[in-house]
């Protein structure tokens, strides 16, 4: 079971009736994200292998797995939301157990992303997972 920020977008998707619903929530929820400082956005948290542009800068503290990113694409945007439901305040030696793509498809994102899109996303996890394997 994915953490409790996670599960309360699994029941907002569970009352939003149709796909373009669910799409503006997650650009919602990207839009009500900090921006992440200038400073960050730099080659060593730049997420290669997505269209647009994304960077992720991951924090641990005390063993507890947070980070923050960006993106210049307002949908992907709310995936690195979305992710950070999934991911923030996990355990860093948890962070490999999470099944992210079971978990984002209980939202059925899987079938409404574009091949792009998809594999930006895969190179989010990726890095999410690098991260906090090197770390633990």
């Amino acid at each position: 079971m994915a953490n409790a920020a996670f599960e309360n977008i699994v029941e907002d998707f569970e009352f939003l009736e149709d796909w373009e619903e669910r799409y503006r929530h997650v650009i919602e929820q990207g839009k009500a994200m900090d921006p992440l400082e200038d400073a960050l956005k730099v080659a060593a948290t730049k997420v290669d292998g997505c269209a647009s542009q994304v960077w992720l800068h991951p924090s641990i503290d005390n063993g507890v797995f947070r980070f923050d990113g960006e993106s210049d694409a307002m949908i992907v945007n709310g995936l690195i939301a979305v992710l950070r439901m999934l991911y923030n305040d996990t355990a860093v030696s948890e962070v490999a157990a999470i099944d992210a793509k079971s978990e984002l498809a209980r939202l059925g994102l899987n079938d409404h992303l574009s091949a792009q899109r998809s594999n930006g996303l895969a190179a989010m996890i990726q890095r999410i997972r690098e991260t906090a394997a090197s770390a633990s």
